[in-house]
């Protein structure tokens, strides 16, 4: 499911994967959903310094969210993401940030249905030297 929601070089995913779950700090936790005895989605939930929009610091973030194309419109994702926000307020943390790519409309609306706030739109360059 990391690799549907961040496709690219398997080598690369891997080498990312096995760091992001190495991490000794235990800030990340990781939210999955089941349906007929198999993971049908997941959330990622790290801490940022700063989230755009955020008062508080460290910020709970959403880092990844996915649900199974079949799975999804059926709460799954809405789900996951009370967990997370459960799991936050019980941490003792008062807000939760998270984005989504411009052209993700999907997510957009997602985020949107469960309440989260736009916060700001930006578009990153990049520039070889």
């Amino acid at each position: 499911m990391r690799t549907a929601l961040w496709p690219g070089s398997l080598a690369d995913h891997d080498a990312e994967t096995e760091r992001y779950f190495a991490r000794p700090d235990g800030r990340m936790r990781t939210f999955v959903a089941e349906a007929d005895g198999r993971l049908v989605g997941f959330l990622e939930l790290d801490q940022r310094k700063y989230a755009p929009g955020c008062a508080s610091s460290p910020v709970p973030f959403v880092e990844g969210w996915y649900v199974e194309p079949a799975a999804r419109r059926r709460g799954v994702g809405r789900a996951l993401v009370r967990a997370a926000e459960a799991w936050a307020r019980a941490a003792g943390f008062t807000e939760m940030g998270s984005d989504a790519e411009l052209e993700n409309a999907d997510s957009l609306a997602a985020h949107r249905a469960l309440g989260y706030a736009e916060i700001e739109r930006i578009v990153c360059f990049r520039r070889a030297l």
